[in-house]
């Protein structure tokens, strides 16, 4: 990662490396967009508060079921998935994948992502 890579560089590379991830975006903690590689018809605004509400309801299930601090919350639906990743203490990382990703690619990729982004977060 260069001196002058930014968020949108990151997310840009992401979406560049495994052509199955359609959107990424990382968000604050609180809700609020940082910043995104959505496609036109998505609402960034829409999307930051879902994955705040995602990351906010799988940390409190994580809590309350003793299963210590929350990593990720995966859904899985029939046109593919959805990751959110914690990105340090201020952001996450949430994308949207095609059904055809190879998952292990996809949780390495994303963990790297989030390395980077927590160096400029």
């Amino acid at each position: 990662m260069s001196n002058e890579e930014t968020l949108d560089d990151i997310l840009h590379d992401l979406l560049y490396s495994i052509p199955e991830v359609q959107a990424a975006a990382i968000v604050s903690v609180e809700g609020l967009p940082i910043a995104s590689a959505l496609p036109p018809d998505a609402d960034e605004t829409r999307i930051a508060a879902m994955t705040a509400a995602i990351l906010s309801l799988g940390e409190r299930a994580a809590q309350e079921l003793g299963k210590g601090t929350l990593e990720q919350v995966f859904v899985r639906g029939v046109n593919g998935y959805i990751l959110t990743m914690s990105a340090g203490p201020n952001a996450v990382l949430t994308i949207s994948t095609t059904k055809d990703i190879k998952l292990g690619l996809m949780f390495l990729d994303t963990r790297r992502t989030c390395e980077k982004i927590i160096k400029l977060v």
